[in-house]
């Protein structure tokens, strides 16, 4: 199964795709979309959409994972946050890709056993469990420890559901 996680942001938006092999984990693409900074938000929210519609159309992901979110004390970015997470879940909507959500904490916690590890340790820890050569970009480790959360949340769905 191909997961694609996504970490959305109006600036940078992470993309991750993962597939379960058994056991193991294998990349198959990651990446980081970048906006325009000097772009009004509305062009680059388009931008996002369709760059995320090409990422689908180009792998077919059978599910996306997004992180839910979070409370800050910048309510501005919780809102362009909450708008590029609208963005995605309407391009894999739209590409009849179903979208699931887990928190951050839960993220975290499924790739380095902590729910508030740093940014860093998330991405040393991808690079660790996928046996990459370099580190994948920040935006990019996260898409793909949401990748990675989900793919390890389904196989306790599925085994829930045999015993």
């Amino acid at each position: 199964m191909l997961v694609l996680g996504v970490d959305p942001g109006t600036h940078k938006t992470g993309v991750g795709i993962l597939e379960a092999d058994g056991q193991q984990f294998k990349l198959i693409h990651c990446g980081t979309i970048r906006a325009n900074s000097k772009d009004p938000v509305g062009k680059r929210l388009l931008h996002v959409f369709d760059s995320l519609q090409t990422v689908i159309r180009s792998f077919h992901p059978r599910v996306m994972a997004l992180e839910t979110l979070f409370f800050s004390k910048d309510i501005q970015a919780v809102e362009r946050i909450g708008q590029a997470r609208a963005c995605a879940m309407l391009a894999a909507t739209k590409e009849g890709i179903e979208v699931v959500e887990y928190g951050p904490m839960v993220v975290k916690k499924s790739v380095t056993g902590n729910g508030h590890a740093t940014k860093e340790q998330v991405q040393f820890m991808i690079k660790r469990l996928l046996n990459l050569k370099d580190a994948p970009a920040l935006d990019a480790s996260d898409a793909l420890a949401i990748a990675m959360c989900h793919l390890h949340n389904s196989k306790r769905k599925v085994l829930c559901t045999i015993t």
